[in-house]
């Protein structure tokens, strides 16, 4: 059985970038309503026989022309759900789940790696997904100083804004990139803040105490604990802290903990904690004394509430699989242990090399148990977060506090204020004493570059139409807008491969325009190897980002791997085994050479590193039109024998959701059904859904919990970031006996 994880990071049409914070970006309408279908495309498909020069003739058959929305409705009975799943992922991933199982064998940390890009570049040949753009690469504008928040990207740490440091004016160009030398410069001793800080006062500009951030969705939650979703822990990751962070220079630094020890074995670590941290509530008035306990009581609210964090500390922490399997009901069989009150102890189920970057993130974040219990909270087999009297969470006045920020004020869809802790025990780590975060909906494409320049929000990324306008700006362009950098977060296309919902899971909006015909022959096309790799060979990625980031920068932010190509390297040799051939990476060898030297062994027409840019980012290495054809001619040979013809007159049709409400949406939904329908000659269409607003968007995809709930054929919307700094945060999502959380995307299993 699957087990799941993890903050997924939004794609939305806004793109937003300040210093290290990320962009964040139809089952269709009538066809008079839908976005302009290119020439040779039809709405439904032609009564011409298939072609017996390209394609086996089908036997006869009967076509139902009934609307998939209403014969199939929008529920699903989940009861035999995980054996579908299982059996299903078997036959699609079963060659990636083999490949990775060898990544246990390791003898090594370079080995290991190895085994791991080995295993990813196998999956690729599955084509379930395409890895599209990362955060950043486009042109920004701001009063951010570079760097001055961490950029690691493990867990939550990048959104611990309390250590940016802003300015009265627009700090130009020049001196934005004059400040990323420094940082290069001083990281890893100590004085970046200062020397920031320095150079800024001394070029004449005026320090703020205060930074204005821009969000587009409000979490839905306010327990750090319970969720992996972005929109809650980006806001909440300034409430609490943990043992250890990462802090502004990317170092690994004792936050709550004074120290740590590792066991001969690598088996258990033991911390040693500071003894003034207090809990305080959201008016700053003190609560308890925090101590070794409320670690304990924070990892067993975590795996008590089956939160999808949970599933990262399978095969980690002692005893967590059979607690949240109910094999054991005592959090005493699960290692971790107050052995004083100020010195909290793990025990771990086998050695992890990457334990301790996992401190950055909320699985490891402590709980004030009494505070908890006040709100209602219970623990064990009595914990019911539906009870009536339980609001732990519930708003920013029913949690406690011990990082640096408190909430102090919330409105939904308006601002989130954050000032500092009174309490806190580091009060010099503060370059910000104020934060507000004001909600942007992405209806005004020039809100955000407006509202920068005005200093009503202190940064924000440029789209199309505000670099449009920046350039006619005076010397606004040339002065102050220079490049984000791009991030370890990889955005991606998924696609369904068992697609049972034709509404959104929670209503009847982006009903599809699929006949029941339709989309039976999309379901079987989507579990036939050969069309998916058609379909990711159709998509123009270059394209797809040009709408959003304007055409002059559309390859920066592209990334060809799911786990960044030069993520981790080889610290020495390793000789691995690639069908049949030993085959030597010496030290040095990126993650991503290892992964195009197993594609390349396989014939798998796809590119994820380039010798010359020593990167898998920058270029598109997937889009291949003439890939995408002789695949399709497979695709028809397969297909046909079952009875489904696969033509130019007999087109599959692929449903994809898009943000029509929104112009940039509107532009990307017609560039991914240009791409498609001119890469595969009219053998795929392209329906694209509208969607009324942001919700209804996210309701096809993003928001759902189990894989039936898509009602999607092809989506755009999530991502993933980075838990810890090894690939495993990525491939686990993909593997079902350890995080599987993107694993919902694809039509299987659940959250």
């Amino acid at each position: 059985m699957k087990k799941t994880t993890k903050l997924v990071a939004l794609l939305l049409a806004v793109i937003m970038v300040v210093s290290a914070c990320g962009t964040q970006t139809d089952t269709t309408t009538p066809a008079a309503t839908q976005a302009p279908v290119p020439a040779g495309s039809t709405a439904e498909p032609g009564p011409a026989p298939t072609d017996p020069a390209t394609t086996p003739a089908a036997p006869a058959r009967e076509v139902d022309n009934r609307l998939a929305a209403e014969v199939f409705g929008n529920a699903y009975d989940p009861a035999d759900w995980n054996a579908e799943s299982e059996a299903l992922y078997e036959e699609i991933l079963g060659d990636f789940l083999e490949a990775y199982a060898k990544v246990k064998t390791a003898k090594n940390l370079s080995e290991r790696y190895a085994y791991q890009a080995a295993a990813e570049a196998i999956m690729y040949a599955s084509a379930v997904f395409i890895p599209l753009t990362t955060n950043g690469g486009n042109y920004r504008l701001g009063r951010v100083v570079p760097k001055s928040i961490n950029t690691t990207m493990w867990g939550n740490n990048e959104y611990r804004y309390h250590t940016v440091i802003t300015t009265e004016e627009l700090i130009t160009a020049e001196d934005y990139n004059a400040l990323k030398a420094l940082w290069a410069e001083k990281a890893g001793t100590g004085t970046f803040s200062a020397e920031a800080k320095k150079f800024l006062t001394d070029k004449g500009y005026t320090l703020k105490d205060s930074y204005n951030y821009i969000y587009t969705a409000d979490p839905d939650t306010w327990d750090t604990l319970s969720s992996s979703r972005q929109i809650v822990g980006e806001p909440l990751a300034p409430t609490v802290d943990g043992l250890y962070q990462y802090n502004q220079e990317n170092q690994l630094v004792p936050a709550i903990a004074t120290s740590y020890t590792v066991s001969d074995d690598g088996l258990t670590y033991t911390f040693k904690l500071r003894n003034d941290v207090t809990w305080v509530d959201s008016q700053g008035r003190k609560v308890a004394d925090l101590t070794a306990d409320d670690f304990v009581a924070g990892m067993q609210h975590l795996l008590d509430s089956q939160s999808s964090p949970r599933g990262l500390l399978v095969g980690v922490i002692k005893g967590a699989e059979d607690y949240i399997n109910g094999v054991t009901t005592n959090i005493e069989d699960v290692g971790v242990k107050a052995v004083d009150d100020y010195t909290v102890e793990y025990t771990l189920e086998q050695d992890v090399p990457y334990f301790m970057s996992m401190m950055a993130y909320n699985l490891f974040l402590p709980l004030n148990r009494s505070y908890f219990t006040s709100q209602g909270g219970k623990f064990g087999a009595e914990f019911d977060g539906t009870a009536a009297d339980y609001t732990y969470g519930s708003d920013p006045d029913h949690i406690a506090y011990c990082g640096p920020m408190i909430v102090t004020a919330w409105t939904k869809n308006n601002t989130i204020v954050y000032k500092a802790n009174e309490s806190y025990y580091d009060p010099d780590a503060l370059n910000v004493h104020t934060i507000t975060w004001l909600y942007n909906d992405g209806q005004d494409k020039l809100k955000s570059y407006n509202d920068t320049k005005a200093g009503v929000v202190d940064a924000c990324g440029l789209n199309s139409e505000a670099i449009t306008t920046c350039k006619a700006d005076g010397d606004m362009f040339e002065k102050y807008v220079s490049l984000s950098e791009t991030d370890s977060t990889t955005f991606c296309g998924w696609i369904n491969v068992n697609r049972k919902i034709y509404t959104n899971y929670n209503s009847t909006n982006c009903p599809s325009p699929k006949t029941v015909t339709q989309a039976e022959d999309t379901v079987a096309a989507m579990q036939n190897v050969h069309f998916r790799r058609a379909v990711v060979a159709a998509f123009d990625h270059a394209s797809y980002n040009a709408q959003r980031v304007g055409e002059e920068l559309k390859l920066n932010a592209l990334r060809n791997s799911y786990t960044p190509a030069t993520f981790v390297s080889l610290s020495e040799e390793v000789t691995i085994d690639i069908n049949g051939t030993a085959t030597t990476f010496p030290a040095g060898t990126f993650y991503g050479q290892i992964m195009q030297a197993v594609l390349d062994a396989n014939g798998v027409q796809i590119k994820v590193w380039d010798d010359e840019k020593a990167s898998g980012d920058g270029f598109d290495g997937w889009f291949n039109p003439e890939y995408c054809k002789s695949e399709l001619a497979l695709a028809a040979a397969d297909l046909a024998a079952s009875g489904i013809p696969l033509s130019k007159e007999n087109p599959i049709y692929v449903d994809y959701p898009y943000q029509s409400y929104d112009p940039v949406g509107q532009l990307i939904g017609n560039a991914v059904k240009q791409s498609i329908e001119e890469a595969s000659d009219g053998m795929i269409l392209v329906n694209l859904v509208e969607t009324a607003n942001r919700d209804e968007y996210r309701d096809t995809s993003y928001n759902t919990t189990y894989g039936y709930e898509q009602n999607t054929d092809f989506n755009t919307g999530s991502g993933w970031g980075p838990d810890y700094g090894d690939p495993q945060t990525y491939l686990a999502t993909m593997v079902i006996d350890e995080d599987g959380y993107m694993l919902a995307n694809l039509g299987m299993f659940g959250q």
